[in-house]
Formats: structure tokens, C-alpha cells, sequence
């Protein structure tokens, strides 16, 4: 069986290059995996994208404490980037923070995904009239997965506005990566009970909580324990950055091991303040072994995305 991955020990700024990819391949090679699948990745509009990282730099209140973008590159670049590390397929998470950016923020990710095979074609959507019209024309599109981003929103997933959404969502089996944690900073719809609220109305809904549900872990994961389709992505998860201020209950790692067909690979690349290969490196050393890395790099969402 392929050795452990052993990282470089330079703290030189990720860039993608040589040495890291080599990293990534060693890290693949210890899992018997030729690819990674990565559900929580992030491509949006230039424009969109650069207020983004405007409001990362200047260490926003939803932010709130200094966090520089490790792979400020341009589109292609961080195509190449990822392609590098093997990921064979991504998302291109993109979210409104006001009603009527949904339906253009969805156009462009159509043709987005039209023009970048590899990507999985994400779509979102917002409480707002038009709600239900954006994801019926996002699924017409092609849609494979949305974005729902309660903290950046600020809206309520069991708001009356959304809930012909959820019912299309449910009915397409679509999955939707949902923000749904408190961290880094709560929101006031965040946090485990107004998704159970959720789920008790559309329990056939593909949930995927972003970042684990940081920092409320044990709720979330007891939310996947009672709902089979609710799955869980890994993005910032384990890592020194994260564990800083909202460390993973270690007592809970048992239930994210029984958990392992369901929970999926995600890491924000490129707006992460560490190398694609730490966030890796940081899920190796939660020691639940290689059967559930390997489930989580590449075949739950392989799966879930009949890839």
C-alpha cells in the first residue's frame, strides 16, 4: 500500500506550482486515487469576484480577523491550478447577497460551465418573488448543484418565498451546498434550527452543509444522523486556520467515521489563506484512515454526481 503523504516543510505562499502539485499527487497516490472531486470551489464573475476578495482583504465583519486569498490568480490560472492537483471536477459556488442577482448570477455560470466541461454547472437563488422562477430556469439550464449562503444572504431558508424552491430542489434531488453554520461569525438564520425546520417540511432535500456546520458540528451531524439525505463538506474543516477558533470536537470523530459515505470533499479554493495541499493534510490527520479519505476525496461525490 502507497506510503503516508508527506508534505514539504517550506511555509513559502501557495501558487500552484511544481512542488505543491506534488504534494497534491503524493497525497492522491497514499489513497490509490488518479482524482479528487472537490464540491465547494468557487468561479463567479470577475466583478463579483473581486468585491469578494475586497471584502476578504479588508478582514469584514463576516470575516473578522485577517484573511489573505492564496490564490488571487486570474480564471485560466486557477483552472490550471486546479486541473494541477487532479481535481476532475468542481463546482463554481456563487451566491447573491441582495434580491435580483440571482437569475444573471445563473446565466453566467451556464455558460460557465458550457464553456469548462469539468465544472459541475452550480446555480443559487434568493428569497425573493422570483425565487422559484431563477431555479426553474436554473434546472432547465442544467443545474447539477446550487449554492445557498444564509450567513452572506441574511435570509430565512424557511421563508414563504422559498418554499416552492425547496420543493423543486426536492423533487430534482438536486444537492444544495448550504452556509448554514454560525462560523466565522453568527448570522440570524444561521445554526442547526432553521434547518430542521427545513427538513422537517422537505425531508427528501440533498443538503449539504458547507464547512461541517462549523462551529455548531455536533448539531449538524446529528441533523445527517436522522436525515439520509443530508451530507456534510469538508471546506476549511481541520485545518490550523479553522481549529484556531472553531476546533472539532475530537469525541465526535467516531460519528463523522459512520457518516463516511456522506460527507464530501470541499476546500473554497481559491479564496483559502493556506495550500490546497494543508486542507488535505489537515483531513489525513484526523487519523479515520484511508477508506474515509478516499470516500471523501473523490468517491461520495462521484457518486452523488454520477461521475
Amino acid at each position: 500500500m502507497p506510503g503516508k503523504f508527506v508534505p514539504r516543510e517550506d511555509t513559502a505562499p501557495p501558487s500552484g506550482d511544481g512542488d505543491e502539485r506534488a504534494e497534491v499527487a503524493a497525497f492522491r497516490a497514499s489513497l490509490g486515487l488518479e482524482a479528487l472531486v472537490d464540491v465547494h470551489t468557487h468561479f463567479m464573475p470577475q466583478r463579483v469576484l473581486d468585491k469578494v476578495w475586497a471584502y476578504f482583504d479588508a478582514a469584514g465583519p463576516l470575516v473578522g480577523r485577517p484573511w489573505p486569498i492564496g490564490y488571487r490568480l486570474e480564471e485560466r490560472r486557477r483552472l490550471e491550478v486546479l486541473r494541477g492537483f487532479g481535481v476532475r471536477a468542481f463546482t463554481s459556488m456563487l451566491y447573491p447577497h441582495k434580491a435580483g442577482m440571482a437569475r444573471w448570477l445563473n446565466d453566467w455560470a451556464a455558460d460557465f460551465a458550457a464553456r469548462t466541461p469539468d465544472c459541475l454547472h452550480t446555480a443559487t437563488f434568493f428569497a425573493e418573488p422570483s425565487a422559484a422562477g431563477d431555479v426553474r430556469h436554473a434546472l432547465e439550464q442544467g443545474a447539477r448543484v446550487f449554492k445557498c449562503h444564509l450567513q452572506v444572504g441574511g435570509y430565512d431558508p424557511n421563508d414563504p418565498l422559498l418554499e416552492e424552491v425547496w420543493g423543486l430542489l426536492a423533487e430534482a434531488g438536486v444537492p444544495v451546498v448550504t452556509h448554514c453554520g454560525s462560523g466565522p461569525v453568527p448570522g440570524p438564520f444561521t445554526g442547526p434550527d432553521p434547518i430542521a425546520a427545513l427538513l422537517a417540511r422537505h425531508p427528501r432535500l440533498r443538503l449539504v452543509v458547507a464547512h461541517l456546520g462549523l462551529p455548531e458540528y455536533e448539531e449538524f451531524l446529528g441533523l445527517a444522523e436522522r436525515h439520509e439525505g443530508v451530507l456534510l463538506d469538508t471546506t476549511m474543516a481541520f485545518t490550523p486556520f479553522t481549529e484556531a477558533e472553531a476546533p472539532f470536537p475530537r469525541a465526535a470523530l467516531p460519528r463523522l467515521a459512520d457518516l463516511g459515505d456522506r460527507v464530501l470533499l470541499g476546500t473554497d479554493f481559491p479564496n483559502i489563506p493556506y495550500s490546497y495541499a494543508d486542507a488535505l493534510r489537515a483531513l489525513e490527520e484526523t487519523g479515520l484512515g484511508r477508506a474515509w479519505l478516499r470516500a471523501v476525496c473523490h468517491d461520495n461525490a462521484a457518486r452523488l454526481f454520477a461521475l
